[in-house]
């Protein structure tokens, strides 16, 4: 067992390295004795992994090693498979004792909009392999017409402007969920634009003879009769929360559909010392910028429970919140507090172009890099987006 780390520092472990994981760690590395658990070996920048399928160039810009996260702090290369209130259990055998633990495992969600491979070597090859088998379809299906499904449509189109692309979906309308129907018809003229041909409220007879990502040629049809010949397909559905290594005492918090259930100081239900963020909590919508300011909340909860103290501050919802970048220069979104839908060159200016690759870097203690995937000082996802929200 690892003992309360020195100088009287609570231990703080965190378990996952996601945007959350990564936000936690770097606010407590002074106050706390810092533990992060990733399998990883690098930060895989999930916001920008489909640019990197259209366009292996970004590869480089978005796998960010965490040897520079944590000036005090240590990161353990591993997979925990057990966790309670005051200690974490990892894939090796290691039992990490913890005054405080942050769960921050976030999510899985099919490739290529992230990757299960924990090395940045096969992570990198395994995008590359897609990237050229997609070079080489002329014909491609996308089944799942969210967030993710429209994204990837806009990144196929801006790099290959010949070929055909069907976005799929079960449900009538694109972008399900509680969004603002501007929004939805903003985002369907967008795509209608750049000749992404669109069916939509029937799901598929059967799933495709091919596995997603793979090339090779094939004819679905979908429950109402319409037939699709595609050359590769992926699937744009399907998140799935990191929460299955859940202790007895932590079990009773995790919902039947995998989500953590949190309290607004984001304390896990009935625990004092547990604290859940980002895509695997219940606390908010599932955007990277809001992970952050989640994170803030929790490090500063950790920092006053630390000292003895019971003011701790609550996290408040911004409610439906996103954008959907269409290619580098379009898209759309909607921000609570804001009346008109931003458009395009607001996306563009916030997400699409730089996909917060830049201050990303410089938090993981990296030089700026040149060439793709280059970002300003305007590329920092979450700013950008309280900028909108405080006008």
């Amino acid at each position: 067992m690892i003992e309360r780390g020195e100088l009287g520092k609570p231990t703080v472990v965190i378990v996952g390295g996601g945007y959350g994981g990564v936000a936690v760690a770097k606010a407590l590395d002074e106050t706390s004795d810092v533990v992060l658990v990733e399998p990883k070996d690098a930060f895989m920048h999930n916001i920008a992994a489909l640019r990197a399928l259209a366009d292996p160039s970004w590869l480089p810009s978005i796998f960010l090693p965490y040897g520079g996260l944590l000036a005090n702090g240590r990161v353990v290369q591993d997979r925990a498979v057990k966790v309670d209130p005051n200690r974490v259990v990892t894939a090796s055998g290691e039992e990490i004792s913890a005054d405080y633990v942050v769960l921050a495992t976030g999510s899985q969600y099919p490739f290529p909009a992230k990757t299960d491979l924990v090395d940045t070597p096969h992570a990198q090859e395994q995008i590359r392999q897609a990237h050229r088998a997609l070079a080489q379809a002329d014909r491609v299906l996308l089944v799942g017409a969210g967030p993710v499904g429209i994204e990837l449509a806009g990144e196929i189109r801006h790099v290959w402007p010949d070929k055909s692309i069907v976005l799929l979906d079960v449900a009538d309308e694109i972008l399900g969920g509680p969004y603002r129907p501007e929004l939805k018809a903003e985002l369907r003229s967008q795509l209608i634009d750049a000749r992404v041909e669109l069916i939509l409220g029937s799901s598929l007879r059967q799933a495709p003879p091919t596995g997603p990502a793979q090339l090779g040629t094939f004819t679905v049809t979908t429950e109402a009769g319409t037939e699709i010949t595609a050359d590769i397909w992926f699937r744009c559905y399907g998140v799935v929360p990191n929460s299955d290594y859940l202790g007895d005492a932590l079990a009773p918090a995790r919902r039947s559909d995998g989500f953590i259930d949190v309290g607004p100081t984001l304390q896990v239900a009935g625990q004092s010392t547990v604290f859940a963020l980002g895509d695997v909590s219940t606390a908010d919508s599932k955007m990277a910028g809001l992970a952050g300011r989640q994170a803030t909340i929790v490090a500063d909860n950790i920092n006053a429970l630390a000292q003895g103290r019971s003011d701790l501050a609550h996290y408040k919802s911004w409610g439906t919140a996103i954008a959907v970048p269409i290619g580098p220069n379009g898209g759309a979104g909607q921000f609570p507090g804001q009346v008109e839908i931003a458009g395009p060159e607001a996306i563009a200016e916030m997400k699409g172009r730089e996909m917060g690759v830049g201050r990303l870097r410089e938090r993981f203690g990296l030089v700026p890099e040149t060439g793709a995937g280059v970002a300003d000082d305007r590329v920092d996802v979450q700013p950008e987006i309280e900028a909108m929200l405080n006008k």
